[in-house]
């Protein structure tokens, strides 16, 4: 029996928990699962992080995920593309921010040192306040906000209708701006966007 054909037993084993069965479905696909990843982005941690990601997606998915062709090699490809093509458009925004972070006009070092200061305080404020929201909450706010997604896109991948979403988004903008006193300008687009349907 080729590889091939048996990947559908070890699939059929996997779903039923099997880390050993899924740990044998990783070592068959993750190199060319990477390598798309790889074509996608330009870091080597992106690739792997992009990687990463599709296979705990096939995990977490591994009930309702069918084969094609008799293997799960297309639906990781299609993931990890998607994934990366996710990170791509999150970095660019990340990228945005950083950029609209003013700058000091004259060049003086203690007032660059005070904005680097400031900008990781930041970070760290939004980090922390990020962790107090549910999950679900938390990662609507990073998939609308940073990896561009609509909220129609989002909601599904985190379980919910698009609707109630829309709605737990917004309260969890409004809580961040609680916890972050005053709207810090340069984090207004993380706490005003991810209004497209």
């Amino acid at each position: 029996m080729s590889e091939k054909n048996d990947e559908a037993g070890i699939w059929d084993r996997a779903r039923a928990d099997s880390g050993e069965a899924f740990a044998e479905l990783f070592r068959r696909h993750r190199d060319a699962v990477f390598r798309r990843a790889s074509a996608l982005v330009d870091r080597r941690q992106d690739a792997e992080d992009a990687t990463a990601v599709a296979f705990f997606e096939l995990w977490r998915k591994r009930k309702s995920v069918v084969l094609v062709d008799g293997t799960v090699l297309p639906w990781l490809l299609v993931t990890v593309a998607n994934t990366a093509r996710n990170q791509r458009r999150g970095g660019i925004r990340y990228r945005r921010l950083l950029a609209a972070i003013p700058r000091s006009e004259t060049g003086d070092a203690e007032h660059e040192a005070m904005v680097s200061m400031e900008t990781q305080i930041l970070g760290i404020r939004l980090r922390e306040a990020l962790s107090t929201l549910d999950p679900k909450d938390a990662a609507l706010l990073t998939l609308t906000a940073l990896d561009g997604l609509t909220i129609a896109d989002a909601a599904p991948l985190v379980g919910l209708k698009a609707g109630a979403a829309r709605t737990r988004l917004m309260r969890a903008r409004r809580r961040l701006q609680q916890d972050l006193g005053s709207n810090p300008p340069h984090l207004t687009w993380f706490l005003s966007e991810g209004e497209r349907a």
